[in-house]
């Protein structure tokens, strides 16, 4: 037997390097190639924080411009994947739809077969694009409306919302959307990054790489948290309970409470800051501020009572609620902003790759065991 220190779960193993994402969970830091996210939050948007991922560096005004021009023409799906999208049931989950849309994708691509540099990038512009036009094409199809087409004048996170609605969003609607996605676009080798890296690694494709990393996030300890909050404040709503002597029944009764606590951050979530304020701020601009009043009464109950902070999920939950955005569509906004942390992590482990095959420490029958005939088996 070995004696090789194991982390279940990997936790505390560094399995690989890389230059995109550093955090500090022990003072709650996190930045994107060195730069706080509290500063990207205020002052970046979408495209420049994603092109920062891809390259290393924030733009010049020109190459700004150039990239989000090139995001803009990259808002193009193959019509064969809209009638696809038509032919699925209505009761499937957006994430399992956008699941099997992305690995079709790869149909439809010019540069599916071509792995070099160059060409993930390329492709990444696709996949950033096409991700939120499925996301937004699907809801409006399963509701029986008419598909909208791209604005290409729009930003990301506003063209989404106006293929999403059919109405041009507010300035606060944007940015606030534009800001979430700045929050979630990478968090280091979360479990979905760390599928996509493990994928691309076998020089497989990055569409199944992409389509890895979403079935990831499907599950409800990664991207699927944040439905579960707002599903956990509908009930309490519903029964017109008090939500702190709610989650305090919740907790005796052994349930999981959702949004808090983090593998990594021992401080808090520096993403929940950002999303509590605007949660905050949301509903006081539409003089609705139950969600948030009733998130901030459950995060304060947890803190006193079990010392957890809030995670990205807690507050994104009521801040999605106060855009009019249906809860099955809060994790597939989250693989809006996060395909950009992912199509950075290929690009990166495949400008320098090696196979990724860690070994288990083996805790099976003791070593040799034998085959036994039939008739003396127990």
């Amino acid at each position: 037997m070995s004696t090789a220190v194991i982390g279940k779960g990997l936790e505390g193993i560094v399995a690989a390097n890389s230059g995109i994402c550093w955090i500090d969970g022990e003072a709650g830091v996190l930045a994107y190639r060195g730069i706080d996210i509290h500063e990207l939050a205020v002052h970046s948007t979408f495209e420049e924080t994603t092109y920062l991922l891809w390259n290393g560096r924030l733009p010049n005004q020109l190459a700004l411009r150039e990239f989000q021009s090139q995001l803009a023409l990259s808002r193009e799906l193959d019509q064969r994947i809209i009638d696809m999208l038509r032919t699925f049931p209505s009761s499937a989950s957006p994430m399992e739809v956008l699941r099997t849309a992305v690995s079709a994708l790869s149909f439809y691509d010019a540069d599916e077969k071509d792995n070099s540099h160059d060409a993930n990038v390329r492709k990444s512009y696709n996949l950033t694009s096409q991700i939120a036009m499925i996301v937004a094409i699907y809801d409006r199809l399963r509701k029986g409306l008419e598909v909208i087409p791209p604005d290409r004048s729009l930003s990301h996170a506003a063209n989404f919302l106006w293929m999403l609605t059919g109405v041009k969003p507010s300035e606060t609607a944007t940015r606030t959307l534009d800001i979430a996605l700045i929050l979630h676009a990478d968090h280091e080798l979360n479990a979905s990054t760390f599928a996509a890296r493990v994928i691309a690694a076998t020089l497989s494709d990055i569409h199944s790489a992409v389509t890895g990393a979403i079935g990831a996030l499907k599950g409800p300890l990664h991207g699927g948290a944040n439905e579960a909050v707002m599903r956990m404040l509908l009930a309490i709503d519903k029964a017109g309970a008090d939500p702190a002597e709610y989650v305090k029944n919740m907790l005796a009764a052994k349930q999981k409470v959702s949004g808090f606590g983090h593998r990594v951050y021992k401080t808090e979530d520096p993403r929940a800051t950002h999303l509590r304020s605007m949660s905050e701020q949301l509903g006081k601009d539409a003089g609705q501020s139950k969600w948030f009043e009733m998130s901030r009464a459950i995060e304060l109950y947890i803190k006193a009572e079990k010392k957890l902070n809030a995670n990205v999920d807690f507050y994104s939950a009521s801040t999605y609620a106060m855009l009019g955005i249906d809860i099955d569509l809060y994790t597939p906004i989250f693989a809006i902003s996060r395909i950009a942390g992912w199509a950075a992590h290929v690009i990166e482990q495949l400008d320098d790759n090696r196979l990724i095959r860690p070994r288990a420490e083996y805790i099976g029958p003791t070593y040799p065991s034998h085959w036994v005939p039939m008739a003396e088996r127990a």
